[in-house]
């Protein structure tokens, strides 16, 4: 049989998170909590399995939910995208942004993504015959050069893909960073996808800029985002996708033919808790207190650390420790001292070494103390 994905093997994701298990370390690779979503949640979910919400949801989602959702982007970003056309639920983020390249990506399409990046993206360009087209992003800051972006353009460009706060560095897109890339888009009549899984992951009082903040970039863009990075329970596999009527309306088309609906009773609940804003507005100081108390324990080690402004995860640059090449020192991390980490090389172009390993602290103050005190240690 001949492979249309050739080049892709398994993720590292599943690669470290079946090392740690097999050698019983400490699991700060894949970005999952390991503590429980909100008792509140969790009971409004069983509710509604309770009352008989266990058939197909509508085709985009509970309308209850959409509204929800209408309202937390109003809210947040002071844009009102309609329950009815411009709001789809999905069944997590990578299945929105799968959709939303499968509706729009066409043989031969160029497709600007910053490297590194989340390993979804590629692959999900490749399979529909388009051209990922990397913009690497360096250390310390990993901060966009937009002239980069702009000489990489061509007749055959389409799209450009942003994810902010950004997975693995932990870097924020700023204002004038959305305003480039507005005027980049306009300019040439692109399309954007941009990626806000971990839009409530926000530190330092830093504001996360939505591409919903901005007019003209919102009427060329999807938005996708995830309930599961949002509220603790990423096996509920729950986001959606924002975009104006007429990018929707294409998605919608692949989306019936490709889940159709997603878990309806866990609408319902998340409609119910959408209710209450302290739900989402509280997020950025619950994970603020995670990233402060994590990044205490490792003071005193020899990592270099600048620390995250968003997401639930921290480069550490192990530079001054090993000259070893990053999988090479996350295996040994993972095998001989019993903690599993992410080996960013694996995201970047042609997969450069900055010498760095990321980790997940959205973990129990526990294993980040157990953790901690290992790579202290080093």
């Amino acid at each position: 049989m001949i492979t249309k994905l050739p080049h892709v093997t398994t993720s590292i994701f599943s690669v470290m998170s079946k090392m740690a298990a097999d050698y019983n370390a400490i699991n700060l690779s894949q970005g999952f909590p390991n503590f429980e979503s909100d008792p509140i949640l969790i009971e409004a979910v069983s509710t509604a399995m309770k009352e008989g919400f266990n058939q197909y949801a509508p085709m985009q989602g509970t309308f209850d939910l959409r509204v929800q959702i209408s309202e937390k982007i109003r809210r947040l970003h002071g844009k009102t995208y309609l329950p009815e056309s411009e709001i789809t639920v999905t069944a997590g983020a990578t299945q929105a942004i799968f959709t939303a390249i499968a509706a729009t990506i066409h043989p031969g399409d160029e497709v600007i993504l910053f490297t590194p990046a989340y390993d979804c993206y590629e692959p999900s360009i490749q399979l529909f015959g388009g051209v990922p087209v990397p913009v690497q992003l360096r250390p310390p800051f990993y901060t966009p050069n937009w002239d980069e972006v702009r000489a990489k353009i061509s007749p055959k460009t389409r799209m450009i893909m942003v994810n902010s706060p950004h997975n693995p560095s932990g870097m924020l897109l700023t204002e004038d960073d959305m305003l480039q890339l507005q005027q980049i888009v306009e300019a040439h009549g692109l399309l954007v996808l941009s990626d806000e899984v971990y839009e409530h992951i926000i530190f330092d009082g830093e504001t996360h800029q939505s591409a919903a903040r901005f007019e003209s970039l919102a009427a060329r863009t999807f938005i996708t985002a995830s309930f599961g990075k949002t509220f603790h329970n990423t096996g509920w596999k729950m986001g959606y996708c924002a975009g104006p009527k007429k990018l929707m309306t294409e998605f919608n088309k692949v989306h019936q033919y490709n889940v159709f609906s997603v878990s309806h009773p866990m609408q319902r609940g998340l409609a119910l808790y959408l209710h209450e804003p302290s739900h989402y507005l509280d997020i950025p100081k619950f994970y603020e207190h995670k990233r402060d108390f994590f990044l205490s324990l490792l003071k005193d080690s020899r990592f270099e650390i600048i620390p995250s402004k968003g997401t639930y995860f921290q480069l550490l640059d192990f530079s001054a420790i090993s000259e070893e090449s990053d999988v090479t020192f996350a295996e040994r991390l993972t095998k001989e001292l019993g903690v599993a980490t992410i080996p960013t090389s694996v995201f970047n172009e042609n997969k450069e070494d900055f010498k760095q390993i990321r980790v997940c602290f959205a973990k129990t103050e526990a294993t980040l103390v157990a953790a901690c005190n290992i790579l202290s240690a080093i």
